[in-house]
């Protein structure tokens, strides 16, 4: 299960009922996401996962800091590392109030139990909490992902149920598209900020920029589809249980017909001798019930495969978009040699 903050704070700096619109993130907590995330994906660790610290203000989410979680440390209680940093920035006059938590996913591998099990105890304790995904592999091809998450209120209703029973879900009406409703993203930077950020940029190489329009996307193509082509394959392991289950149920049903009418034909033999009919006997003591095999996991993995479909044609798209700028560009240069 994804680290949590201690069930988060119990105050807010605006009370208010009205739903998150967008989320608006100060330039550097994105930064210290995006350093953290790729720190840990170079040391080949597990994913990254931090705290997110900002306010509500009407239908604004402002992410103002971020701080990490501990690596794996069992002599560390989580819960009250997290309380201490939040009252060391308290002491300092920074926004100490938690907004949500992030975490590094690799294109678009993010989507888990753990991490439905998180947002939900985050988002039934602190009605604004976001979770923030950044993928630190499509950023490092040249596409800055970074997403927020809620939990939408069908797969709230589910986890308060308990059931993940085709039924449940069912009446429910929760499926994989409706686990989840993403919210806008929109960095925000104070105006030094971006005088020094315009600075910086004179300072570039004019070459430095060319990395962007990098061709070589076959490499991350070809992992993308064989993540999808695991889930394929773990779903229709899914579907292999889930159909036993159902031939369980019919054999399950036709025994008890059968002994139904052997029953029946038990006791009209006993009556035409005289004799008193036999007791009746409960069905579900006889039949046990078949245990329903749980549908979340099948749900997830559908909603994974179907956010690698949505990658790959988005991936996909500015692919082409990139050749057919090289193709101007190239026909340009020729031009110009000419």
């Amino acid at each position: 299960m994804s680290k949590m903050a201690g069930r988060g704070p119990s105050s807010r700096v605006v009370e208010t009922d009205t739903p998150i619109a967008y989320v608006q993130m100060d330039g550097l907590a994105m930064m210290k996401i995006i350093k953290h995330c790729h720190e840990e994906s170079a040391g080949n660790l597990k994913m990254a996962q931090g705290a997110l610290l900002g306010l509500v203000v009407k239908n604004r989410l402002e992410i103002t800091n971020c701080f990490a979680f501990p690596k794996n440390d069992e002599s560390m209680d989580e819960e009250e590392y997290q309380l201490n940093m939040m009252r060391r920035l308290r002491r300092v006059n920074v926004d100490h109030f938690h907004v949500g938590w992030y975490q590094s996913s690799d294109v678009g591998n993010f989507l888990s139990l753990s991490l439905l099990e998180s947002q939900f105890h985050y988002q039934t304790s602190i009605d604004e909490s976001v979770v923030v995904i950044y993928d630190t592999a499509k950023t490092a091809r040249g596409f800055l992902t970074c997403k927020a998450y809620r939990l939408t209120p069908q797969a709230i209703n589910m986890y308060k149920e308990g059931e993940f029973t085709p039924e449940a879900l069912r009446n429910l009406k929760v499926g994989f598209e409706t686990l989840f409703v993403e919210v806008p993203v929109v960095v925000k930077n104070s105006l030094l900020t971006n005088i020094m950020l315009t600075e910086i940029d004179e300072m570039v190489p004019e070459d430095e920029g060319t990395k962007f329009l990098d061709l070589g996307t076959a490499s991350v193509l070809e992992g993308q589809l064989r993540s999808m082509m695991d889930r394929v394959d773990e779903l229709n392991q899914e579907a292999i249980k889930f159909n036993r289950f159902q031939v369980q149920v019919i054999r399950q049903q036709q025994d008890k017909h059968r002994f139904t009418l052997k029953r029946a034909q038990e006791n009209a033999a006993r009556s035409a001798k005289g004799e008193p009919p036999l007791p009746e006997e409960d069905l579900s003591k006889l039949f046990r019930p078949i245990p329903v095999p749980p549908r979340l996991n099948p749900m997830i993995i559908a909603g994974q495969i179907s956010t690698y479909s949505q990658h790959i044609s988005q991936f996909c798209s500015q692919s082409l978009a990139k050749l057919y700028i090289t193709q101007s560009l190239q026909q340009a240069k020729e031009s110009a040699n000419n």
